[in-house]
């Protein structure tokens, strides 16, 4: 409760802050250039709005989550959300008073308040640190799983969780049943990897009527489920698949968007495109833009666009999946595929009708071949048109494994709407500033990677 009270109060005081900034500024300067008459209700619901599009891209961007976020990662959430609600009410100033007004005032109070969250954010993170106490927790591991991996898995956790993991016991599925209650009784928390169907419903049953919490990485079937309605035919419950990725009308609909969205983007994105350009054939002399072949929809092969971020003939000894510090890499390389931008040249994929803006993203030829071998269910994800941005890419690393990847692929495809779009490709613009979302394959992901990846549970 007290960790609670904790993030409570530093929402608050955030909220605060920053739309208190705002209100000043507003009040004391645009909104005397923007409202003529209707000072006063022009003033009051300008603020309104403001306050319901920060509010909202806070949500969106899990700009408040101190327990599970870093502070580098809720600063960025924050300056994210109030940066675009700053902008849309200046442009509302200039629009409305149909001439330039000085964003000098606004870009002042923009500084301020990235200083007052971020020492806000510091205080509250650190305070509520001393307040947390890390939960006893037991990790169940499947059998199929072998103890390097369930050590990465548990790595991976207490790099960006310690705080609220205590790892007590590490344990198989096939641990006897009273083993399993006396640690249960220790532990407030049970964390399930990768088990079995049988083993996985007996211990969710143990931890619910204990009132346990408890997790579980999701198999093929739970996700596909995602994508089934309930039929009252019989007074049996039955469960329909929909099909949802072949309604024409969402087909349609999403078309629309992609070339509307996709001359916007082309426009807007226009002259950075072009510096890029610039910048790459300045370096070295060569190639601006880099083809490769990739699947879409059905498997259908074409060539994806990118920005040359390599050295010419990079590939000529076979190839190899990018690594941490690619010697490969050009200079211009590393600042444009660490922000994505290498990716901006795919919009003419987009509205050629290849990509869409969002979707699993494209694999190369050589890599299905290897993944449908080892996950024929890796099949199900080129049921949808490959994107240039996806669930996999906001929730997901470079480097993570390919049963991770389909995983978080399915959770869209069985889940898709122009919503759910819109929210996607909103993160990405987070994304594209955090740096792990970029990550290279690391030597021992490449080994790892051409491993048998079938999941059992």
């Amino acid at each position: 409760m007290k960790s609670k009270r904790v993030t409570h109060t530093a929402k608050f005081f955030v909220m605060l802050w920053n739309i208190g900034l705002f209100a000043y500024i507003w009040c004391m300067y645009y909104n005397q250039n923007a409202f003529q008459t209707y000072y006063v209700l022009g003033g009051i619901i300008s603020i309104i709005v403001y306050v319901f599009i920060y509010n909202g891209l806070c949500n969106l961007y899990n700009a408040f989550r101190i327990a599970s976020s870093s502070i580098a990662e809720m600063v960025l959430s924050q300056t994210i959300s109030f940066g675009i609600a700053d902008l849309i009410l200046y442009v509302e100033c200039n629009l409305i008073r149909n001439r330039y007004t000085s964003f000098i005032p606004g870009a002042i109070i923009a500084a301020m308040q990235i200083i007052g969250t971020t020492v806000i954010i510091i205080f509250s993170k650190r305070y509520f640190m001393n307040c947390v106490t890390p939960q006893k927790t037991l990790l169940l591991i499947g059998s199929w799983v072998s103890r390097e991996e369930a050590s990465r898995f548990e790595e991976r956790l207490l790099k960006k969780y310690s705080h609220l993991f205590d790892f007590r016991y590490v344990e198989y599925e096939s641990i006897a049943s009273k083993a399993f209650e006396e640690k249960l009784a220790e532990c407030c928390t049970v964390i399930m990897y990768g088990l079995s169907v049988e083993q996985r419903r007996v211990y969710m049953q143990k931890c619910i009527d204990e009132h346990k919490n408890f997790y579980f990485t999701p198999r093929i079937e739970d996700i596909i489920l995602q994508g089934c309605s309930t039929r009252h035919l019989l007074d049996t419950p039955l469960m329909k698949y929909d099909y949802v990725y072949e309604d024409h009308k969402r087909l349609n609909a999403k078309r629309i968007f992609d070339v509307c969205f996709g001359i916007l983007f082309t426009v807007g994105f226009a002259p950075v495109m072009l510096l890029i350009a610039m910048a790459i054939k300045i370096e070295d002399g060569g190639p601006v833009f880099f083809k490769q072949k990739r699947c879409t929809k059905d498997g259908e092969v074409f060539e994806i666009l990118k920005f040359r971020s390599m050295i010419v003939n990079a590939e000529a000894m076979g190839v190899q999946p990018t690594i941490s510090f690619d010697p490969r890499i050009t200079r211009v390389g590393r600042v444009i595929r660490r922000y994505r931008l290498d990716e901006l040249p795919q919009v003419f994929n987009i509205l050629s009708g290849e990509m869409s803006f969002v979707g699993p993203r494209p694999e190369r030829v050589e890599h299905v071949d290897i993944y449908c071998k080892e996950l024929p269910e890796f099949k199900y994800r080129m049921k949808v048109k490959a994107g240039l941005t996806g669930y996999a890419q906001i929730f997901g690393k470079y480097n993570s494994s390919a049963f991770d990847k389909l995983r978080l692929d399915l959770l869209y495809i069985e889940n898709q709407s122009l919503g759910l779009d819109l929210r996607l490709i909103m993160l990405t613009v987070k994304v594209m500033f955090q740096g792990e979302s970029t990550e290279g394959f690391e030597k021992e992901m490449v080994r790892l990677m051409n491993r048998r990846a079938r999941r059992v549970g």
